[in-house]
């Protein structure tokens, strides 16, 4: 099934910068109407003024500030989506928040962080937009992964569970929401040129363990809008992602070994 964008009415988080805020321009591009949230205001001024210095004033993107993790704030997306478009067609549950160290070192706190961001935030942003999808056209949720949440890396397990959960949820979601037309679309990025590093979640000053080969956030934008229209289910990005998910899978005390030696925090 192809989804055509134009006069969809899309739900997306975490768009003051990288994929989301890239995202954004691809489906407004497209025609698409957009909710655009973020916690920074201006970062979200900024995404309009981009979105209309490109398109006119007649591109349709709306925003919100707020925190995501915050039950008011989610159910304030859901009430402007109401009053502007009556209704939602599509949610893409992007933002995300991660942390580097290794689980000894770290305090409770930031596993509970982290967990709120990636995990509880889009669940239940998704709970509260269901009623509405099921009366949308072509409705979908799209889940922005990662490729740590096919295999998990040291150093990272705070992030990698978020992203298990995610997955696992929104694998069983599918099925359950098959009946009702609705599509779970899961897309995991490696590591991505953003401001994720800049912005980890209690993480010692001397440890940001950046990956060589990350991608641009414009090119994992791309491909998640392909994902969209095309209805993809599940799609692992780079193809050094796909060889380590497939390494993990066929040879798991190899990468084991591979990922104690060589893959520790620094």
């Amino acid at each position: 099934m192809y989804r055509p964008l134009k006069d969809m009415r899309i739900l997306l988080t975490g768009t003051s910068s990288g994929i989301g805020w890239h995202l954004a321009l691809e489906l407004t591009r497209c025609g698409a109407a957009v909710l655009a949230t973020a916690r920074r205001r201006e970062r979200l001024d900024e995404l309009v003024q981009t979105v209309r210095s490109k398109l006119g004033d007649n591109a349709r993107i709306e925003t919100l500030a707020g925190d995501i993790t915050s039950p008011a704030i989610r159910q304030q997306l859901i009430d402007q989506a109401v009053h502007s478009w009556q209704g939602i067609d599509v949610v893409i549950n992007n933002a995300g928040a991660g942390a580097v160290g290794r689980f000894s070192d770290a305090s409770p706190e930031r596993l509970r962080e982290v967990m709120e961001v990636d995990f509880f935030a889009p669940v239940e942003l998704t709970r509260l937009a269901l009623p509405l999808l099921k009366q949308g056209h072509k409705p979908a949720i799209m889940l922005i992964g990662s490729v740590l949440g096919h295999r998990a890396v040291p150093g990272k397990s705070e992030y990698c569970a978020a992203k298990f959960a995610l997955r696992g949820w929104g694998e069983s979601l599918r099925c359950e929401l098959q009946p009702q037309h609705i599509d779970v679309i899961m897309l995991s990025p490696s590591t991505t040129q953003s401001e994720f590093f800049d912005r980890l979640i209690d993480t010692p000053a001397n440890i940001r363990n950046k990956s060589l080969g990350s991608m641009p956030p414009a090119k994992v934008a791309r491909a998640a809008r392909l994902a969209l229209q095309r209805n993809s289910r599940d799609v692992i990005l780079s193809a050094g992602g796909r060889g380590l998910v497939w390494a993990g899978k066929f040879f798991p005390k190899i990468v084991d070994r591979i990922l104690a030696n060589y893959g520790q925090p620094n």
